[in-house]
Formats: structure tokens, C-alpha cells, sequence
């Protein structure tokens, strides 16, 4: 065949896929359904030619149009890799851990319910063997839920969904694929009635072996990445290297899931590289993934759709029943899923709640596209599989996908407008109306500003500022005196903009490098929590989002427990140090809110909207520094070289600003900016690099700054460190429940806890201590313990606390005072503890 044939011909998709977008658009179709048509007809018109005698001077280009390497391995190791590893690196990984529920129910329960529905159904009406239907099923239950997605982004709905559909197509195709080369197998093999047992004996080897890989594969790409920390051109090119070595490795080293593998290494690629990497070096790396990825997706559309005509080449009358079964199959096991399963999740409070009309479009929204087509290839492109089973997995599989594509498709945002899902609500109908004013509000003073610098004419600028006015005057009145909107309404607009403005002040910070990449995803998830639970629960959900930003996570007690039960102290210093640097850049973002609650709120909602947002803002702030000093008092030492660090990389944008300024106004040179600019470079990598935390070091520190412990020497103090035990504990936690026995002597190293005993409460803060009148009167607790701030807490049990009150005058002194607080009588303390140390 004719090189140059076939460069044009692929120039020429290239050509295609550029039109497809705007037609798409156009005819508001999705953008797969139209690369899915315009597939077809191109090779449906190569065949034509091909057979006709009407002409020969589109033979080559049919010829070449047909003899395209369509195989199925192209498929699937060289454009699946791509998109599949491209949408790991655009996830936000911390906010989909928020939706796993519902995310690995859509992605794997649906999978295997799609794969046994459609199966059993088609062995009922069918002479096929059961392997053969079930794998059938597998290949038709993957989606591609790109359609549904970009729909409701164009029509506002809510983030949280959209994002539990992203979740889904990136691991359904993952669990799809496994479950299809299990089905392969028995179909190859020849074995007609599958056992489960056999089949879930091997998924867990594909499964851990592909994750293994990945993450394996993944470890080495950033230690490369960042040994190559200046040649950004040689990240990238190991970015692109990554997916395909994974895929590759995992499928032919192992036997494992290439496509689990792939799957693994984007995720732990997405985790580890923003804090390994140059921002800016991150940010171009998924730019390249996206440009690649688009490619690929398109391409794969358009090569799958080629291939829908042979595949019908030996269709039957017979074979449109058992593609009428499939379609009701499957979408019955979808909607089993959407409208049974995904309620009861949420009634047990282990999902959020899906209202009804996305339910809906979530199942019309369905399709099936490329991957479902390429897995049929390599099907009916197998020797060993019988070639009445090749035909009908052809069929079947290409009749079901045009029926989503042509049916499904391009009804969809139909049925979405029958939903009322395009239709505003009256929130954000005035949340609109807000935008509009602010914007104008902010266009207002840029224009002033430039009419200022460029010297206009007085009479041009101020005719062109009294039309400007009416129309801002207009707006914000809106605004204002909107009827149908209450005014706890008005207060969940302010909470939204609010945490907006937050959002792009985090996206400025880390622009400028005033805060790091991964510390900015972190605090990036936050704000958009607080986007969210403003949106769906107003002042509350807004607080509850607020609270949860300077809590302990499960994942840091994990760490904690990992520590005093195991002496593992690597993954709680490495929180430790990052909840750290999380605070920090926290109330520096914080502190900028003001600005934009006096200035654009204050206009736009008024003042009694305003001080309340001031109010919330201001407990945020209290409770994040109230989070930091905790941690400052914990270790001294740490939070003095991270604000250390925090100044040198603000010199060090400020200095980057300064060249830059300078070789703009030609005082230096390209070449003399250059070497200003490398010398930068080196110092940044040096400042980026955060300090180590020691926390058993740290945690002597902390024992000698409590005043309960001051006579105690320096041995001693080494010693009882090693033997206190560390608990972080969030706002609310029970720490000690009535009637329970007296084991343990608790001592505030940062917080507070509220004690309630007959009818009284009463608080203690750092350096205090409780639960040492249990142990000493030897009686069962009598009291609660609850903390009322993130706390740590450190424990000692009962025998090294009498040993140490047995010697330490100043904890005696200290367990004394407690008492007659308390009203309680001690007899001499040497008495009751006559232990010797």
C-alpha cells in the first residue's frame, strides 16, 4: 500500500475530528455520536467503492481507508492506555474518595450485574454456550459516560454527580475488560458452563498483579521525573512512556490486568508527582495528556465506527431478536442499579443521594462506543473461538452499540429537557444574577483604570461611564431585590461566592508558587467542599465542610494507630508534616477572604449578609489557628523551619518578579536573564525541599515544656517520652464514657476537653490533665470526656503513672490542685503509692 495513501488518508481523520467538535455543536448532538457517524458512512462509502463499477479513481483511497490496522491490538494497547491514563491524571482523587460508594457501585456491581443479566438472557434465546453469553455480556457492559458529562456541565448540574460519572468511566472500563478476559479464556478453552468459583479464584491476580505493576511502574517514572528536575522535556517523555511499560509489563510479565495496571499508575502518579514536580512542569504534563487523549478518543471513535459495517456483513433477520434481548438486558440491570441499589445507599446514609431525573439521565445517557467495539474485534479476530460465536459476538456487539449511539444518543438531551434538568432554579437563577453584577463591578474599575493610564477624552469617558453605570445600577438591583429568593438563600450565594473567591485565590497562590502544588489540591478539595455543601446544605453544610478542612482524617488515625501499635512513625511524620504545611497555606488564603466580603458581598447582599459571612469566616480562622498552634506546640522547632521556608520561597517569587520586570523593560539581557533565571531555579529546588519531622525527638520537646513533668532530669524525661503514647482526637470525640474502668491518665498536649460529672461541666486546656482520680481512689469512671477542639493527647497507663507521681513533686502538686478544684480529699500521695521507682 502506498505510504503516502495512507498519510493522507489519516491527515484527512485528523481533518475530520477538527470538524466534528463544532458540528457537533451545532446539531447539540454528542460529540462521540457524530465521530461514530461520520465512521460509518466513511466505511460504508470505502466498501461502495470498492464493489462498484461506477468508477476506479477512488480505489486507492477506499483501499486504504480498508486496509487501516483496525486489529483490536491497536485498540487496546495503544489508544485505551492513552485514555485511560489521561483521565486519572485530570481526577481529583481526595474528592472522588468522598463518593467511592456510589463510584464503585456504578463502575464494578453494575459491571458484574450487566455481565450476568445479559448473559443468562441470552443463553435463555439463544443456542449459545453460556461462557459465549456471558462474555457477551462483559463487552457490552462497559459505558462511555462522556455524552451524560458534558451535558450536565453545560447545563450547571451538580459537581458532585458529574464527578461520581467520571469515577465510573474511568474504572468501569477497567472492570469491564477484566471480567472480558476471564469470559476469553473459557470461551477459548471451550468450556461451556463457566464455574464462578474459578472465575473469582483468578480475579484477584489480575486485579492486585495489574495495581502492583502500576504503582511499581508509577514509583520509578517520578524518581525519574525528579532526578531529570530541570529538563522538563524529559518528564514528559517519561510521562508518555509510563502507561504503555505498565500495560505491557503487567499483561506479559505477569499475567496480570494491563488495564487495572494503567489505571494504578495514573492514580499514583496524580497522588506523588505535584509534590516531586515543578508546578508549572505538572501543568504542562496534563496539558500534553489532554491534547493526546482527545486525539486518541476521537481516533478510536472514528477507526471502532470503520469496522460497524463489515462486522453486519453476515447479520440475519433472526439476529435483530437477539439484539432487542441485549438492549432490555442491560438496561434493565442498569436501572436495577440507578433505582434500587443507589436508594437504598443512600437510605443506609453510604451514598448521596441521586434525585430521580438524573437517574434517569444517567441510564438513557449509556453509551456504548469505541472499547465495546474493540473487544468485539478481538473476538471474532481470535482462531480458537467457534465461528458462529465470532458472528454473533460481532453482531451483537455492534447492533447494541448503534442502538445506544443512534437511539439513545441523539435523544438524550431531549429527555433531559422532558427532565427539567436544563432548566435554572430560582437559586441559580439569582446566583446568575450575582455573577453578572460582580463582574460588572470588577469590568467597572479595570475600565477606569485603563481610561486613567491611556489619558481618554474626559467627555468619552464619562458619557461611556453613565451608560456603563445604568446598566451596573440594573444588575445589582437585581441582585438585591430578587422576590422569589429567601434569605437564607442569599447567605448560601454569599457562602458559594465566598468559597469561590477562595478557590481562585488558592489557584493564584500556587501560580505565584506561594504555596506548593500538592498542598494546593488539598486545600483546592476543601474549597470545592465547600462549594458543594454550601450549594446543598447553606450555612450548615458550609460549616460542616469547614470543620472537616482542619479535622483528623481516618487516613491520619490510621497513621497514628499504625505508630503506637506497630512503632511505624514514617506515615504519621509524613501527615504530620503535611497537615503542617495544609494549615499554613490555609490561613494564608483565609486571611485574604476579608477583602472580598467588604468589598463585592457587602455591595451585592448587604450588610446583615455581609457581617454574617464575617462571622463564619472569622470562626474558620479561629479554629485553623487554633489547629496550628496545637501543632506549633507540639513541635517548636518544625513550625520554625516551615516558616522559614515559607519567607525564602516569597523572596524567591519576589526576585523571579524583579528579572522578569527588568527584561521586559530591556535592562538586561536574554543571556544575563537566563543565568538570573537558573540560579533561581536552584535556589527554589532547594527551598521546595520541606524539612523532616522527627517525632520521637519532637515528642521529647513536648513532654519538657509541660509544667507537670518540670523536676523530672533529662533521663527521665527520655524515658516517660518513650513511654507516653500520642491520640490526635477531632472536635466531639468521646475520649473516656462513664461506668468504664480506670486504665489510662490522659495529659493535654494541645486542645481541650469538656469534663460532665453530676450535673457539672467544666474544661481543661494544655498541660492539664484527667483521669487520675479513677485510677488513685480505684473506683470506676464517674465522668464524660468529650473534646471540644482538635486535640492531641498523650497517654500514660496506670503502673508508670503511680511510679512517676511516686518521684515527680510537681505532678504531685499538680494531681493535688486538680482535686480540691474538684472538691475531692487525697490523703498523702507518697502513702498511696509506696512503688519506688
Amino acid at each position: 500500500m502506498d505510504i503516502v495513501v495512507v498519510i493522507t488518508v489519516i491527515a484527512s481523520l485528523f481533518v475530520v475530528i477538527a470538524a466534528a467538535e463544532p458540528l457537533a455543536a451545532r446539531l447539540r448532538l454528542p460529540y462521540s455520536v457524530i465521530l461514530a457517524m461520520v465512521g460509518v458512512l466513511i466505511g460504508m462509502g470505502a466498501i461502495f467503492f470498492l464493489r462498484t463499477d461506477l468508477t476506479d479513481a477512488l480505489n486507492p483511497v477506499a483501499e486504504a481507508i480498508v486496509g487501516l490496522p483496525t486489529r483490536s491490538n491497536v485498540f487496546l494497547y495503544v489508544f485505551l492506555p492513552t485514555l485511560l491514563f489521561q483521565a486519572t491524571l485530570g481526577m481529583n482523587l481526595r474528592r472522588m474518595l468522598d463518593d467511592w460508594v456510589p463510584i464503585l457501585v456504578l463502575a464494578v456491581v453494575a459491571v458484574v450485574v450487566a455481565t450476568v443479566s445479559v448473559g443468562y438472557a441470552l443463553s435463555w434465546v439463544s443456542a449459545l454456550p453460556l461462557a459465549a453469553c456471558l462474555l457477551i455480556g462483559a463487552i457490552v457492559s462497559t459505558t462511555d459516560p462522556s455524552a451524560v458529562v458534558s451535558i450536565f456541565r453545560s447545563i450547571s448540574a451538580p459537581r458532585r454527580l458529574a464527578r461520581i460519572i467520571e469515577g465510573e468511566s474511568l474504572l468501569n472500563d477497567a472492570a469491564a475488560i477484566a471480567i472480558f478476559g476471564l469470559f476469553m479464556g473459557f470461551v477459548m478453552l471451550g468450556v461451556p458452563d463457566p464455574s464462578f468459583s474459578d472465575a473469582l479464584a483468578r480475579f484477584p491476580v489480575l486485579i492486585a498483579g495489574g495495581a502492583f505493576a502500576g504503582w511499581l511502574a508509577a514509583r520509578i517514572a517520578v524518581w525519574l521525573m525528579a532526578m531529570f528536575g530541570r529538563f522538563e522535556l524529559a518528564q514528559l517523555s517519561i510521562s508518555v512512556a509510563l502507561p504503555y511499560l505498565a500495560y505491557i509489563g503487567a499483561e506479559q510479565s505477569i499475567g496480570a490486568s494491563g488495564v487495572i495496571a494503567v489505571v494504578a499508575a495514573g492514580l499514583s502518579l496524580n497522588l506523588t508527582a505535584p509534590g516531586r514536580l515543578p508546578p508549572q512542569a505538572w501543568v504542562n504534563l496534563r496539558e500534553l495528556w489532554d491534547v493526546l487523549a482527545h486525539w486518541a478518543g476521537a481516533l478510536i471513535f472514528i477507526l471502532a465506527a470503520l469496522l460497524i459495517p463489515r462486522l453486519l456483513e453476515e447479520v440475519r433477520l433472526s439476529d435483530f431478536g437477539l439484539v432487542g434481548v441485549v438492549v432490555l438486558a442491560a438496561i434493565a440491570a442498569r436501572a436495577v442499579i440507578l433505582f434500587a441499589l443507589l436508594p437504598l445507599l443512600t437510605w443506609f446514609k453510604l451514598s448521596p443521594e441521586i434525585e430521580r431525573p438524573y437517574r434517569v439521565a444517567i441510564l438513557w445517557g449509556g453509551l456504548r462506543g469505541a472499547v465495546t467495539l474493540a473487544l468485539a474485534l478481538a473476538v471474532t479476530e481470535s482462531f480458537r473461538v467457534p465461528p458462529e460465536t465470532k458472528r454473533l459476538v460481532g453482531i451483537l456487539a455492534t447492533g447494541f452499540t448503534l442502538f445506544t449511539l443512534i437511539v439513545q444518543g441523539t435523544t438524550l438531551r431531549s429527555v433531559i429537557g422532558w427532565l427539567g434538568l436544563d432548566r435554572l432554579s430560582p437559586i441559580d437563577e439569582a446566583l446568575s444574577r450575582q455573577v453578572v453584577a460582580v463582574a460588572l463591578q470588577t469590568v467597572r474599575e479595570d475600565v477606569a483604570r485603563t481610561a486613567e493610564n491611556y489619558d481618554l477624552s474626559a467627555n468619552i469617558v464619562r458619557s461611556e461611564a453613565k451608560r456603563f453605570g445604568k446598566r451596573l445600577d440594573g444588575a445589582v438591583k437585581g441582585a438585591e431585590a430578587s422576590a422569589d429568593i429567601l434569605d437564607r438563600d442569599r447567605v448560601t450565594l454569599g457562602l458559594i461566592a465566598l468559597a469561590g473567591h477562595e478557590r481562585d485565590t488558592i489557584l493564584a497562590r500556587l501560580k505565584e508558587r506561594t504555596i506548593s502544588s500538592r498542598m494546593a489540591e488539598q486545600i483546592l478539595s476543601d474549597a470545592d467542599r465547600l462549594i458543594e455543601g454550601a450549594r446543598s446544605g447553606g450555612r450548615s453544610g458550609y460549616q460542616r465542610a469547614a470543620r472537616k478542612s482542619v479535622a483528623y482524617g481516618r487516613a491520619f488515625r490510621g497513621a497514628d494507630l499504625a505508630h503506637r501499635r506497630l512503632g511505624l512513625s514514617g506515615p504519621l511524620a509524613r501527615m504530620t508534616a503535611d497537615r503542617f504545611e495544609h494549615l499554613l497555606a490555609q490561613r494564608l488564603i483565609l486571611r485574604d477572604l476579608g477583602t472580598f466580603i467588604r468589598g463585592r458581598i457587602l455591595r451585592i447582599h448587604g450588610r446583615r449578609v455581609a457581617d454574617l459571612l464575617q462571622e463564619l469566616l472569622s470562626r474558620r480562622i479561629e479554629a485553623v489557628e487554633t489547629a496550628l498552634e496545637g501543632l506549633r506546640l507540639q513541635y517548636p522547632g518544625y513550625a520554625e523551619e516551615l516558616e522559614r521556608r515559607f519567607i525564602r520561597r516569597t523572596a524567591l517569587r519576589l526576585e523571579e518578579r524583579e528579572y522578569t520586570a527588568m527584561r521586559e523593560d530591556e535592562l538586561i539581557g536574554a543571556e544575563v536573564y537566563t543565568a538570573l533565571m537558573q540560579q533561581i531555579t536552584t535556589r527554589r529546588n532547594k527551598a521546595e525541599q520541606r524539612p523532616t519531622l522527627d517525632i520521637a525527638l519532637q515528642r521529647t520537646e513536648l513532654v519538657r515544656q509541660l509544667s507537670v513533668f518540670a523536676d523530672l532530669d533529662e533521663a527521665a524525661l527520655r524515658r516517660l517520652a518513650r513511654a507516653l503514647r500520642t491520640r490526635h482526637v477531632n472536635a466531639g470525640d468521646l475520649i473516656i464514657r462513664k461506668d468504664t474502668a480506670a486504665k489510662s491518665v490522659f495529659f493535654i498536649a494541645s486542645g481541650a476537653v469538656e469534663i460532665e460529672a453530676a450535673g457539672q461541666t467544666w474544661r481543661l486546656g494544655r498541660g492539664e490533665m484527667f483521669g487520675q482520680m479513677a485510677i488513685l481512689m480505684k473506683k470506676a469512671r464517674r465522668n464524660e470526656v468529650r473534646t471540644i477542639a482538635p486535640s492531641t493527647l498523650l497517654v500514660l497507663d496506670e503502673a508508670r503513672f503511680r511510679r512517676l507521681l511516686n518521684r515527680s513533686k510537681a505532678l504531685q502538686e499538680a494531681v493535688r490542685a486538680s482535686a480540691q478544684k474538684r472538691g475531692i480529699v487525697l490523703s498523702a500521695l507518697s502513702e498511696k503509692n509506696p512503688e519506688k521507682t
